[in-house]
């Protein structure tokens, strides 16, 4: 085994032992990879946005969560899962941050999204209130967290992509040689942890071809997107058969070479998630009506 491949293991096994002493609240799409998508952001926002969102975060006291830091947009980008602990206060928010679409039936933006209750509705709800400068600070303070949240959620695959099993949930999975975790938490963790740790840097200034080919979209297009990536990819190649067609094993052990697969897929949603969140950003900070993204 060469030197990088020994490396590779060795963070896998580690990124999954640091997986399971995370506390439960810091477990949706890692706390890592949602604090790297707020530092892409960061790194490509236009200086007048960086400036707004400082501002806006001197009025996050006002929401009254001081067990939940909200001082930065890093911690902004984990300050809805740190509210889980305040079930009470703010379970009405829970259903927030998925949209679970069967991978067996067509995608439906609107279809499981009673009452606008679903990661996509709630991105584009959220922009829309950070973006009208007319409400209170606290308002909008609290639209910024819970809007780069989720556009981290929603490029998540399993956030979306669903087969009866809640997002993989229920999908007892061994990720190298540590056994018993579900097939949703490695993606959403030391799998993701391990394909942002890869080099080069993934936090950069990226160029505007770079940002053509990577940002755009809505966020009904990036649910379809992670939609695409469980039905194409994760379900078939996990199981190693057409998901569509039968039962699915409740217990499967990933193997290093899908690992190593999958490395990139779940590096380039990461990627997308910031540069995405960067745009959003921009256009809720900057003058004038909202761009239609429909």
């Amino acid at each position: 085994m060469g030197h990088r491949a020994i490396r590779n293991h060795c963070l896998s096994a580690l990124a999954a032992l640091a997986a399971l002493l995370l506390p439960a609240q810091a477990q949706a799409w890692g706390f890592y990879a949602h604090t790297v998508t707020a530092d892409i952001a960061l790194e490509n926002v236009r200086p007048e946005t960086r400036s707004g969102i400082e501002r806006l975060l001197r009025a996050s006291p006002q929401l009254g969560t001081p067990e939940c830091d909200l001082d930065t947009l890093q911690d902004a980008s984990v300050w809805p899962d740190c509210l889980r602990g305040q079930y009470w206060r703010w379970g009405h928010t829970f259903a927030w941050h998925y949209q679970s679409e069967p991978i067996t039936e067509e995608y439906d933006a609107r279809k499981n999204c009673s009452g606008r209750n679903c990661v996509s509705a709630q991105v584009e709800r959220n922009h829309r209130i950070l973006a009208d400068e007319s409400l209170p600070a606290n308002v909008r303070v609290e639209a910024l967290a819970f809007l780069v949240h989720f556009i981290g959620d929603i490029h998540m695959p399993l956030h979306s992509g669903d087969h009866d099993d809640r997002g993989g949930n229920d999908r007892t999975a061994d990720y190298g040689i540590v056994p018993g975790l579900n097939l949703h938490w490695i993606w959403d963790g030391p799998l993701a942890e391990r394909a942002i740790s890869e080099d080069p840097p993934i936090v950069r200034r990226y160029s505007a071809e770079e940002r053509a080919q990577l940002a755009g979209g809505n966020a009904a297009d990036w649910g379809r997107e992670s939609w695409a990536i469980s039905r194409g990819f994760i379900y078939p190649q996990v199981f190693g058969c057409d998901p569509c067609e039968g039962e699915l094993p409740n217990e499967v052990a990933l193997a290093q070479d899908l690992l190593d697969r999958s490395i990139p897929i779940a590096r380039r949603r990461v990627l997308q998630a910031g540069l995405r969140m960067a745009e959003y950003l921009d256009t809720a900070f900057a003058p004038g009506p909202l761009p239609r993204r429909d």
